[in-house]
């Protein structure tokens, strides 16, 4: 069942998407080479925390922290550890909070300090596939015209994306009805309509769109060690246009 939410149901949406949202803003001044991933779960569940939520995927499904750091050709779902960042490093952050029956869910890569240019390019290039997606969220639209629209940006620069890990709708549990793929048919899937609120997040690879799980169960990397991008918006969808909670 997909949910179309309340006015206010959204507004609780919203409140955790803007904790998580500040959470990443906080981390940004942090994401520098000789930290460690564990010091930034450690800053993220104080600051979480201390605005009145609960970190929304620490204990989920068994997860053990309240971030999922994946650094460098770990696609999503790393687990913070006692490793150090490097020069040159990309770090994908995905934070999730809940506060008052609602999630809020938002992710992004950071560089640390001097990336290749070819990484960086990648980063961009999934950032604004992000915002393609956005766009096509508006009423009467399909599901597949938001992946339909990350495919065609991403697909122009040879990039591999990632069809085993999907957007998808949010409210009450962090996952709900639908998902949403990173590639797609224009005018297939659910209608979209006013009151939805789901999480889009390309997952696109600088080679191959193929991906394993390390041994630690949760961990997914591209199977040719090349590195990932990560991004992600928490959004709603009104009369007229998507509004972006998580911004």
């Amino acid at each position: 069942m997909i949910n179309l939410r309340s006015p206010k149901e959204i507004e609780k949406i919203k409140a955790s998407c803007a904790i998580v949202r500040d959470t990443l803003f906080m981390l940004e001044d942090l994401v520098k080479p000789g930290i460690q991933t564990i010091k930034l779960d450690k800053k993220a569940e104080e600051f979480i925390r201390s605005k009145g939520a609960k970190p929304g995927f620490k204990g989920l499904y068994g997860f053990p922290a309240t971030l999922c750091v994946s650094i460098n050709d770990e696609v999503v779902h790393g687990i913070p550890s006692r490793r150090t960042l490097k020069d040159g490093d990309v770090i994908g952050i995905d934070c999730g909070a809940y506060m008052n029956g609602f999630y809020g869910d938002h992710a992004k890569t950071f560089q640390v300090g001097n990336v290749d240019t070819k990484v960086k390019k990648l980063l961009e290039v999934t950032r604004e596939s992000l915002y393609k997606g956005i766009e096509k969220a508006i009423p009467g639209n399909n599901i597949g015209d938001i992946g339909f629209a990350i495919q065609e940006h991403v697909q122009e620069y040879g990039y591999g994306i990632v069809k085993e890990l999907v957007g998808h709708g949010i409210g009450e549990k962090l996952h709900e009805e639908p998902q949403i793929p990173n590639f797609g048919k224009q005018g297939k899937g659910p209608k979209i309509k006013p009151g939805m609120c789901f999480a889009i997040e390309p997952m696109i690879n600088l080679g191959t769109e193929r991906v394993y799980t390390k041994s630690d169960d949760w961990t997914i990397c591209t199977e040719d060690g090349l590195p990932s991008a990560h991004f992600e918006h928490t959004i709603t969808v009104t009369d007229d246009k998507p509004i972006i909670l998580t911004k």
